[in-house]
């Protein structure tokens, strides 16, 4: 479908959590955030219904967020039945990587077709200092493992504060090169503020051309990241509310003063 500036709608990021197994220090504060209470959040099945209420609209690309997808119990439940939808063909999911070790084989044989991970940093100080206490070795044996069970290709997700030739990209960079996975610069973002750009080696942040919607793990379907726009599933049905953010999808983002990163999933 498309929405009223000629735009294809086909993409959609679903948040099955706001819980996350770090605190960095660019996402949230260090004593941890609200959370929502389990009853608010989307059961697996109800995430698969809108999923699949979805691709009657054209959405035939998915990908999994959090918070961190890897805490959610049944993730790997969670992935098998989206496979089970034969209109999706691109599943993925986004992970700090830090229990991907064990997961990833399990989401591989689920049908997860490929993952992007977080990595700012080689520096293994460094790392438990932006992410305040995580082990850079967990994640270096998630991507392993990842490369090992075929999730490709393996994407990873580089946080900069302003380019893409700080020491800790270029580190990353040429790591990347080395291991045979691609690397994507995210320049660090402001929901409040309305600081954003367009992703260097992908497609976020570039408003002309964007063909996505968010799915919040308490249900509310968001048609941008810099907009407080959400329309609930549970008020307004599946339907009608993919239909309303469609339709009322802005044509650029501006700023958004009512959420997180942890909690639509970026």
């Amino acid at each position: 479908m498309y929405d009223k500036y000629n735009r294809k709608i086909n993409y959609l990021r679903i948040s099955i959590t706001d819980r996350c197994n770090l605190r960095c220090r660019y996402c949230m504060p260090e004593e941890g955030v609200p959370l929502l209470r389990h009853d608010d959040i989307l059961s697996l099945e109800e995430i698969a219904e809108i999923a699949r209420v979805a691709t009657t609209f054209g959405i035939n690309k998915i990908r999994i967020t959090g918070g961190e997808p890897l805490v959610r119990k049944g993730v790997i439940n969670l992935v098998h039945l989206l496979r089970k939808i034969p209109e999706i063909l691109d599943l993925s999911l986004t992970t700090n990587g830090i229990l991907l070790r064990e997961f990833a084989q399990p989401l591989a044989k689920a049908g997860l077709n490929r993952v992007n991970i977080s990595l700012d940093t080689l520096d293994p100080f460094e790392y438990n200092r932006i992410t305040r206490g995580g082990e850079l070795e967990k994640v270096m044996q998630g991507i392993d493992a990842a490369v090992k069970a075929g999730l490709l290709p393996v994407k990873i997700n580089c946080v900069v504060k302003e380019s893409p030739f700080e020491e800790n990209a270029l580190q990353v960079s040429a790591f990347c090169r080395e291991k045979g996975l691609q690397v994507r610069f995210i320049t660090r973002m402001d929901l409040k503020k309305g600081k954003f750009s367009i992703v260097h080696g992908g497609t976020g942040g570039d408003c002309e051309n964007c063909n996505r919607l968010r799915l919040t793990a308490n249900g509310y379907i968001k048609p941008c990241l810099f907009n407080d726009m959400g329309f609930s599933i549970r008020i307004l049905g599946a339907k009608n509310a993919i239909s309303e953010a469609i339709n009322g999808k802005p044509q650029c983002g501006t700023q958004n003063t009512n959420g997180n990163f942890y909690n639509i999933g970026g």
